[in-house]
């Protein structure tokens, strides 16, 4: 059972997301405000949904923590105010989604889904199935990368703190190691086909993981997109 922390200081509408989120099995734990969600960092649930205008700490601040104890810890943004800045400040943060109010609850349960699906690699069952049971592990350069685990080693032993959106782009590079790939495709792959932003945050996220993983041979295709060069 997926375990889901819920954090939005509108009473009426956190009843409302709490109701159908555990209408799909999962365990919801719902906080009013920033300070009360803060005290429950350590405990790394599943997913988190953060409202950004929280009372107390807000959920800018509440990110900042959660990725500073749990870099690959999965987080849906929910804000009402200015969408396009919300969202790219979400990304910078290390946000997986982002939903605009208003919205449907029943898209927040079909992107939590989603999120959960390509996160963890689990039938929504929980159970695992015999090949996913198995810790797939791939080399790529001086870089040993766990994809059960979600975890990268490099030559020295160190593990590189990588955002879950960091990995899900290196995995997708490495599976496609050799191919020119165009900055659409990666945004597809990566942020899904439900992303309305621009292919800018593509940009942004590789310099991260260039910076994390200098040893990477990843190529930029000047005009159109980027590969990673075959061992």
């Amino acid at each position: 059972m997926y375990h889901i922390y819920l954090v939005e200081d509108e009473e009426d509408l956190r009843g409302v997301l709490a109701a159908y989120l555990e209408k799909e099995g999962w365990q919801v734990r719902s906080f009013p405000d920033g300070t009360s969600a803060r005290a429950a960092i350590s405990e790394r649930p599943d997913l988190w949904v953060l409202d950004i205008m929280l009372p107390g700490v807000d959920g800018y601040q509440l990110m900042r923590e959660i990725k500073a104890d749990q870099p690959m810890q999965p987080v849906i943004f929910i804000s009402a105010r200015d969408a396009d800045i919300d969202r790219i400040i979400g990304l910078e943060l290390g946000s997986d989604d982002y939903l605009a109010k208003p919205f449907l609850p029943r898209e927040l349960v079909i992107r939590t889904r989603k999120l959960l699906e390509r996160v963890y690699g689990e039938r929504l069952g929980g159970s695992l199935t015999a090949a996913q049971e198995r810790r797939v592990k791939l080399t790529v350069g001086p870089y040993l990368i766990d994809e059960q685990g979600r975890i990268v080693t490099d030559a020295d032993g160190t593990n590189p703190d990588l955002t879950s959106k960091e990995f899900e782009l290196l995995l997708y590079l490495v599976n496609h190691q050799g191919q020119v790939l165009e900055r659409q495709q990666v945004l597809t792959a990566v942020w899904g086909i439900d992303y309305f932003g621009t292919d800018r945050v593509v940009d942004d996220l590789v310099r991260r993981l260039r910076r994390k993983l200098p040893e990477l041979r990843l190529e930029t295709v000047y005009g159109y997109g980027y590969r990673m060069v075959k061992a």
